[in-house]
Protein backbone atom coordinates (compact mmCIF):
# COMPACT_ATOMS: atom_id res chain seq x y z
CA UNK A 1 0.00 0.00 0.00
CA UNK A 2 2.88 2.60 0.81
CA UNK A 3 4.10 4.92 -1.75
CA UNK A 4 7.38 4.56 -3.14
CA UNK A 5 8.58 8.09 -2.64
CA UNK A 6 7.42 10.80 -0.40
CA UNK A 7 8.28 14.15 -0.46
CA UNK A 8 7.22 17.41 1.95
CA UNK A 9 8.09 20.52 0.58
CA UNK A 10 8.35 23.63 3.65
CA UNK A 11 7.04 26.35 1.16
CA UNK A 12 7.63 29.93 1.00
CA UNK A 13 5.49 33.07 -0.60
CA UNK A 14 8.77 35.32 -0.61
CA UNK A 15 8.90 36.66 -3.98
CA UNK A 16 12.85 37.02 -4.35
CA UNK A 17 14.54 34.00 -6.15
CA UNK A 18 17.45 34.55 -3.33
CA UNK A 19 14.56 33.65 -0.84
CA UNK A 20 13.35 31.11 -2.32
CA UNK A 21 16.51 29.38 -2.73
CA UNK A 22 17.03 30.09 0.77
CA UNK A 23 13.44 29.40 2.57
CA UNK A 24 12.04 26.75 0.83
CA UNK A 25 13.33 22.99 1.64
CA UNK A 26 12.32 19.84 0.46
CA UNK A 27 12.54 15.87 2.67
CA UNK A 28 12.46 13.18 0.17
CA UNK A 29 11.90 9.79 1.55
CA UNK A 30 12.26 6.38 0.38
CA UNK A 31 12.08 2.94 2.14
CA UNK A 32 16.07 2.96 2.34
CA UNK A 33 17.26 6.25 2.42
CA UNK A 34 15.93 10.05 3.27
CA UNK A 35 17.51 13.23 2.56
CA UNK A 36 17.14 17.18 2.74
CA UNK A 37 17.46 19.62 -0.74
CA UNK A 38 17.21 23.13 -0.81
CA UNK A 39 18.51 25.62 -3.34
CA UNK A 40 15.36 25.81 -5.65
CA UNK A 41 13.05 28.41 -6.84
CA UNK A 42 9.06 27.88 -6.63
CA UNK A 43 9.66 27.23 -10.62
CA UNK A 44 12.05 25.04 -10.24
CA UNK A 45 10.74 22.57 -7.49
CA UNK A 46 7.56 22.29 -9.69
CA UNK A 47 9.94 21.42 -12.45
CA UNK A 48 11.70 18.69 -10.44
CA UNK A 49 8.59 17.51 -8.56
CA UNK A 50 6.94 16.58 -12.16
CA UNK A 51 10.57 15.01 -13.23
CA UNK A 52 10.17 12.94 -9.96
CA UNK A 53 6.83 12.15 -11.08
CA UNK A 54 7.81 10.48 -14.13
CA UNK A 55 10.46 8.46 -12.86
CA UNK A 56 8.36 7.58 -9.40
CA UNK A 57 4.68 7.76 -10.08
CA UNK A 58 3.81 6.37 -7.05
CA UNK A 59 4.76 9.27 -5.24
CA UNK A 60 2.94 11.47 -2.34
CA UNK A 61 3.97 15.38 -1.67
CA UNK A 62 2.99 17.17 0.45
CA UNK A 63 3.27 21.12 0.61
CA UNK A 64 2.94 23.37 3.84
CA UNK A 65 0.33 26.01 2.71
CA UNK A 66 -3.16 26.10 2.39
CA UNK A 67 -4.77 24.74 -0.80
CA UNK A 68 -7.73 27.06 -0.97
CA UNK A 69 -10.08 29.37 1.24
CA UNK A 70 -13.42 29.48 2.90
CA UNK A 71 -16.17 28.10 0.65
CA UNK A 72 -18.31 31.41 1.18
CA UNK A 73 -15.30 33.01 -0.50
CA UNK A 74 -14.87 31.03 -3.82
CA UNK A 75 -18.89 30.95 -3.80
CA UNK A 76 -18.61 34.47 -4.20
CA UNK A 77 -16.19 34.57 -7.05
CA UNK A 78 -18.37 31.99 -9.01
CA UNK A 79 -16.25 29.02 -8.37
CA UNK A 80 -17.80 25.56 -8.96
CA UNK A 81 -14.88 23.79 -8.35
CA UNK A 82 -11.55 24.41 -6.57
CA UNK A 83 -10.07 24.04 -9.48
CA UNK A 84 -11.96 26.94 -10.76
CA UNK A 85 -10.35 28.78 -8.13
CA UNK A 86 -6.83 27.58 -8.85
CA UNK A 87 -7.51 28.98 -12.56
CA UNK A 88 -8.77 32.62 -11.14
CA UNK A 89 -6.05 32.46 -9.05
CA UNK A 90 -3.80 31.80 -11.32
CA UNK A 91 -4.75 34.20 -14.44
CA UNK A 92 -3.58 37.23 -11.98
CA UNK A 93 -5.96 37.70 -9.32
CA UNK A 94 -3.91 36.28 -6.19
CA UNK A 95 -1.35 38.93 -7.23
CA UNK A 96 -4.08 41.35 -7.07
CA UNK A 97 -4.88 40.41 -3.40
CA UNK A 98 -1.47 40.36 -2.15
CA UNK A 99 -1.86 44.08 -2.94
CA UNK A 100 -4.30 44.34 -0.03
CA UNK A 101 -6.73 46.39 -2.61
CA UNK A 102 -9.59 44.27 -0.98
CA UNK A 103 -9.68 44.96 2.55
CA UNK A 104 -10.42 41.62 3.51
CA UNK A 105 -6.91 40.78 2.84
CA UNK A 106 -4.86 41.98 5.70
CA UNK A 107 -1.89 41.64 7.30
CA UNK A 108 1.11 44.46 8.30
CA UNK A 109 0.66 47.39 7.70
CA UNK A 110 -3.02 46.54 7.36
CA UNK A 111 -4.87 45.51 10.78
CA UNK A 112 -7.28 42.92 10.50
CA UNK A 113 -11.03 43.92 9.01
CA UNK A 114 -13.28 44.28 11.71
CA UNK A 115 -15.80 41.57 9.92
CA UNK A 116 -12.90 38.55 11.12
CA UNK A 117 -12.63 40.20 14.80
CA UNK A 118 -14.89 38.69 17.61
CA UNK A 119 -17.38 36.47 16.70
CA UNK A 120 -16.26 36.97 13.11
CA UNK A 121 -13.14 35.06 13.49
CA UNK A 122 -14.59 31.90 12.30
CA UNK A 123 -15.35 33.09 8.95
CA UNK A 124 -11.77 33.99 7.76
CA UNK A 125 -10.73 30.47 8.22
CA UNK A 126 -11.98 27.17 6.44
CA UNK A 127 -13.60 24.05 8.33
CA UNK A 128 -10.12 21.91 8.36
CA UNK A 129 -8.59 25.04 10.16
CA UNK A 130 -11.23 25.91 12.87
CA UNK A 131 -10.63 21.51 13.70
CA UNK A 132 -7.25 21.84 13.83
CA UNK A 133 -6.19 24.96 15.44
CA UNK A 134 -8.71 26.08 17.58
CA UNK A 135 -10.24 23.75 20.91
CA UNK A 136 -13.90 24.01 20.79
CA UNK A 137 -15.03 27.07 23.20
CA UNK A 138 -11.82 28.20 23.39
CA UNK A 139 -10.96 32.19 22.47
CA UNK A 140 -8.31 32.43 19.77
CA UNK A 141 -5.75 33.55 22.21
CA UNK A 142 -5.84 30.98 24.79
CA UNK A 143 -5.94 28.53 22.05
CA UNK A 144 -2.86 29.47 21.08
CA UNK A 145 -1.69 28.98 24.37
CA UNK A 146 -2.62 25.87 25.11
CA UNK A 147 -1.73 23.65 21.93
CA UNK A 148 0.82 25.94 20.56
CA UNK A 149 -0.40 26.74 17.29
CA UNK A 150 -2.02 30.00 16.77
CA UNK A 151 -4.80 30.03 14.17
CA UNK A 152 -3.62 31.56 10.89
CA UNK A 153 -5.71 32.74 7.96
CA UNK A 154 -5.25 32.28 4.05
CA UNK A 155 -6.66 35.87 4.43
CA UNK A 156 -3.45 36.86 6.27
CA UNK A 157 -0.97 38.28 3.58
CA UNK A 158 1.53 40.37 5.81
CA UNK A 159 3.20 40.01 9.15
CA UNK A 160 4.54 37.38 11.41
CA UNK A 161 3.64 33.64 10.06
CA UNK A 162 1.24 35.30 7.31
CA UNK A 163 -0.28 32.24 5.53
CA UNK A 164 -2.00 34.15 2.71
CA UNK A 165 1.08 35.12 0.55
CA UNK A 166 2.25 31.68 0.38
CA UNK A 167 -0.82 30.31 -0.22
CA UNK A 168 -1.67 32.29 -3.47
CA UNK A 169 1.95 32.15 -4.77
CA UNK A 170 1.49 28.12 -4.66
CA UNK A 171 -1.95 27.97 -6.18
CA UNK A 172 -0.80 29.01 -9.31
CA UNK A 173 1.68 25.36 -9.15
CA UNK A 174 -1.10 23.49 -7.96
CA UNK A 175 -2.94 24.14 -10.86
CA UNK A 176 0.55 22.96 -12.73
CA UNK A 177 0.84 19.54 -10.77
CA UNK A 178 -3.11 19.05 -11.74
CA UNK A 179 -2.33 19.83 -15.22
CA UNK A 180 0.86 17.48 -15.36
CA UNK A 181 -1.63 14.54 -13.70
CA UNK A 182 -1.17 15.04 -10.61
CA UNK A 183 -4.00 14.03 -8.08
CA UNK A 184 -5.19 16.29 -5.24
CA UNK A 185 -6.65 15.17 -2.04
CA UNK A 186 -9.67 15.68 -1.14
CA UNK A 187 -10.63 17.27 -4.43
CA UNK A 188 -9.64 13.76 -5.77
CA UNK A 189 -9.11 10.10 -4.41
CA UNK A 190 -5.57 8.47 -4.63
CA UNK A 191 -4.48 6.56 -7.16
CA UNK A 192 -1.23 5.01 -6.19
CA UNK A 193 -2.43 1.53 -6.53
CA UNK A 194 -3.79 1.63 -9.96
CA UNK A 195 -2.55 0.06 -12.94
CA UNK A 196 -1.64 3.58 -14.00
CA UNK A 197 -0.25 5.00 -10.57
CA UNK A 198 -0.51 8.65 -10.19
CA UNK A 199 1.35 10.88 -7.97
CA UNK A 200 -0.91 11.78 -5.01
CA UNK A 201 -0.57 15.80 -3.37
CA UNK A 202 -1.63 16.65 0.17
CA UNK A 203 -1.98 19.55 2.30
CA UNK A 204 0.22 19.82 5.40
CA UNK A 205 0.54 22.50 7.96
CA UNK A 206 3.53 21.12 9.84
CA UNK A 207 2.80 22.82 13.21
CA UNK A 208 0.15 20.43 14.25
CA UNK A 209 2.74 17.65 13.95
CA UNK A 210 5.61 19.61 16.45
CA UNK A 211 3.29 21.23 18.60
CA UNK A 212 4.82 23.77 20.64
CA UNK A 213 8.14 23.43 19.62
CA UNK A 214 10.14 27.00 19.46
CA UNK A 215 11.12 26.02 15.71
CA UNK A 216 12.95 29.40 15.57
CA UNK A 217 15.91 28.78 17.50
CA UNK A 218 18.22 26.15 16.74
CA UNK A 219 19.22 24.70 20.30
CA UNK A 220 15.07 24.06 20.47
CA UNK A 221 15.14 22.47 17.28
CA UNK A 222 18.02 20.24 18.60
CA UNK A 223 16.65 19.40 22.03
CA UNK A 224 13.44 18.24 20.03
CA UNK A 225 15.12 15.86 17.58
CA UNK A 226 17.37 14.42 20.31
CA UNK A 227 14.44 13.79 22.11
CA UNK A 228 12.74 12.09 19.17
CA UNK A 229 15.88 10.08 18.53
CA UNK A 230 15.92 8.56 21.51
CA UNK A 231 12.41 7.85 22.49
CA UNK A 232 10.74 6.71 19.38
CA UNK A 233 12.24 4.50 17.52
CA UNK A 234 11.03 5.67 14.08
CA UNK A 235 13.82 8.33 14.72
CA UNK A 236 16.27 6.73 15.84
CA UNK A 237 18.19 5.92 12.40
CA UNK A 238 18.16 9.35 11.21
CA UNK A 239 21.75 9.91 10.33
CA UNK A 240 23.72 13.03 12.27
CA UNK A 241 23.98 14.61 8.56
CA UNK A 242 20.63 15.20 8.14
CA UNK A 243 19.99 15.91 11.97
CA UNK A 244 22.69 18.46 11.41
CA UNK A 245 20.18 20.01 8.27
CA UNK A 246 17.34 19.94 10.19
CA UNK A 247 19.11 21.85 13.22
CA UNK A 248 20.33 24.58 11.06
CA UNK A 249 17.45 25.36 9.30
CA UNK A 250 13.77 25.72 10.69
CA UNK A 251 12.54 25.31 7.29
CA UNK A 252 14.45 21.92 6.62
CA UNK A 253 13.20 20.65 10.37
CA UNK A 254 9.66 21.15 9.23
CA UNK A 255 10.18 19.29 6.14
CA UNK A 256 11.99 16.40 7.62
CA UNK A 257 9.17 16.31 10.48
CA UNK A 258 6.69 16.30 8.10
CA UNK A 259 8.46 13.91 5.96
CA UNK A 260 8.72 11.16 8.73
CA UNK A 261 5.14 11.63 10.49
CA UNK A 262 4.14 10.84 6.50
CA UNK A 263 6.20 8.21 6.21
CA UNK A 264 5.23 6.84 9.63
CA UNK A 265 1.55 6.76 7.50
CA UNK A 266 2.58 5.62 4.54
CA UNK A 267 0.23 2.99 4.07
CA UNK A 268 -2.91 5.49 5.04
CA UNK A 269 -2.68 7.26 1.49
CA UNK A 270 -3.69 4.84 -0.92
CA UNK A 271 -6.76 4.57 1.29
CA UNK A 272 -7.63 8.60 0.55
CA UNK A 273 -10.71 9.27 -0.74
CA UNK A 274 -12.32 11.91 -2.39
CA UNK A 275 -14.73 14.12 0.06
CA UNK A 276 -18.50 13.78 -0.44
CA UNK A 277 -18.70 17.44 2.02
CA UNK A 278 -19.45 19.83 -0.38
CA UNK A 279 -18.10 22.89 1.38
CA UNK A 280 -14.62 21.03 2.12
CA UNK A 281 -14.85 20.36 -1.78
CA UNK A 282 -13.94 23.98 -2.25
CA UNK A 283 -11.94 24.51 1.15
CA UNK A 284 -10.01 21.36 1.53
CA UNK A 285 -8.58 19.24 4.26
CA UNK A 286 -5.18 19.98 6.38
CA UNK A 287 -3.71 16.09 6.49
CA UNK A 288 -3.11 14.62 9.78
CA UNK A 289 -1.64 11.18 11.06
CA UNK A 290 -4.43 8.43 10.86
CA UNK A 291 -6.99 11.01 9.03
Amino acid sequence: MAPDKIIAIDWSGRIDAAGQRRYIAAAIWTPNTITIESGRTREEWIVWLIEQAQQTPKLVVSLDCCYSYPAWFLAELNCKTVFDFWKLVADGEGERWLTAVDERFWGKPHKKPALFCGEGMPRMMRLTDMENKIVAGMSEARAAKVRGIAPKSPFQIGGSGSVGTGTLRAIPFLLQLHEAGFRFWPFESAALNNKHPKPLVIEMYARLLTGAVKKSSAEARRTYLRSKMREDKFYSTLKRSIVAKAIASEDAFDAIISAMEMARHADDFAKLKKTRNPIRQLEGITWVPSL
